[in-house]
């Protein structure tokens, strides 16, 4: 199935041929990726374009061979210079590259994961019901907001063809009905609408245009304790990929029928 890709697999490349080159190689390159994220690789200079929390993930990437540069190059969030001399010299090397390549992956994350940890500790001066805007991939926008003791994640759904639509409808009845037992009670009520809810009023129309609706998680505090955090926040992120490899199976379970 696929899902929500860690490390780039532009940078990681750009970033092996470097640490891999028999001797010293200039580098100059803009990398864009998923529509909103840009990459400057300049020597051994990377910008990105953030919170204590995620800038501490970043640092236990690498302690001896990545630094993060204060101030960030003008125009990004983030600028990292990675010392490849200090690189181990074994398969922990490709390991960290790896580590350093998931660096989008890992403030996009983070930015979900610390709001959904501060579930309960958010009030009217913080924001109240304002949606907070994530994107992670072009057409994708994710959107987080803010109630009484829940957070509310929205997710406007697209499909190309109207049978994609058909199906992936009938898939969000299921979750919604399956979630409303007992069975499911430690997993995050899931809500369907054809129109978007009301705290979305006021977004950009080009986000809120879909031929699928907008499905919605409710998360409380419980859906967040211990290790359910990680899983609650990779299944959000996963969620897009997750639907569309669904709605492929059963088209190909259809065909199968079909010609069999």
């Amino acid at each position: 199935m696929s899902s929500f890709e860690r490390a780039s697999p532009a940078l990681k490349e750009i970033l092996l041929r470097i640490y891999n080159a028999e001797k010293p190689i200039e580098v100059d390159h803009h990398l864009y990726e998923f529509g909103s994220v840009e990459y400057y690789i300049k020597g051994v200079f990377l910008s990105y374009g953030l919170s204590p929390y995620t800038l501490q993930m970043i640092r236990d990437i690498s302690i001896d061979a990545l630094d993060i540069v204060e101030p960030p190059t003008d125009g990004y969030q983030l600028t990292l210079r990675l010392d490849f001399s200090k690189l181990p010299n074994n398969k922990e090397s490709l390991k960290v590259v790896t580590e350093v390549s998931s660096v989008q992956a890992v403030i996009l994350s983070s930015q979900l994961k610390e709001m959904l940890q501060n579930v309960n500790s958010w009030d009217i001066s913080q924001g109240m019901y304002k949606p907070i805007k994530l994107i992670y991939h072009p057409r994708e926008p994710f959107y987080v907001i803010r109630q009484p003791e829940k957070i509310v994640a929205v997710l406007p759904m697209r499909f190309k063809d109207h049978s994609d639509v058909i199906i992936a409808t009938s898939f969000f009845q299921e979750l919604m009905d399956v979630g409303s037992s007992g069975k499911w009670a430690k997993v995050p009520p899931c809500n369907w609408s054809p129109i978007p809810p009301p705290e979305l009023r006021g977004e950009p129309f080009e986000d809120l245009s879909t031929n699928g609706g907008f499905v919605s998680f409710d998360i409380s505090s419980h859906h967040v304790e211990g290790k359910r955090l990680d899983k609650t926040v990779w299944s959000l992120l996963n969620f897009y990929a997750y639907v569309k490899h669904h709605v492929k199976r059963l088209h190909t379970k259809k065909d199968e029928k079909s010609n069999g």
